[in-house]
């Protein structure tokens, strides 16, 4: 069997036991890499796409985020806009950020975790709303008016717990 044939037969089998175990597509929306952290913390993996990435062993629902870059970093995209800066902050703290008790960053290189941290959900919001109020309150027009931002290398590690 030549290389592509094995890389081919490898992945044919991973999509084969993800869909036989719910998980859905194993190449959408970093499906593996919540696979990977999942299996390194002892969690289990959210079988929807929306909501949990996955779930803690007290079944408590968690965020990964994931980089592949060479420093780890975390970035929350494609937040709703609310119609108030109140209803935003209720908003993120518990239907969005908040729900998740802990967020976990991991970096990648390939199928290898060199990097996992864990923050809580407050920890998040601390680094977040500050950001996040700068965005809501401008007046600049995007094409995106979707609200995100990246925490950095320096906050996580300030912040985080090292797990690995």
């Amino acid at each position: 069997m030549n290389m592509l044939s094995q890389i081919k037969y490898h992945l044919s089998q991973a999509d084969k036991i993800a869909r036989e175990n719910d998980l859905g597509d194993i190449f959408s929306y970093s499906r593996a890499k919540e696979v990977l952290i999942a299996e390194a913390l002892g969690h289990t993996v959210a079988t929807t796409y929306s909501g949990a990435d996955g779930y803690d062993k007290d079944g408590k629902p968690v965020e990964y985020k994931s980089t592949v870059g060479k420093k780890i970093s975390a970035t929350y995209n494609g937040i709703s806009v609310q119609p108030t800066w109140k209803e935003q902050v209720e908003y993120l703290q518990n239907e969005k950020i908040g729900k998740y008790a802990h967020h976990y960053f991991a970096r990648f290189e390939g199928t290898d975790i060199k990097e996992l941290w864990m923050l809580t959900a407050e920890q998040v919001l601390k680094l977040l709303l500050p950001a996040l109020e700068k965005q809501f309150n401008s007046t600049v027009k995007k094409k995106d008016p979707r609200l995100g931002y990246g925490i950095r290398e320096s906050k996580i590690k300030e912040y985080g717990k090292r797990i690995i």
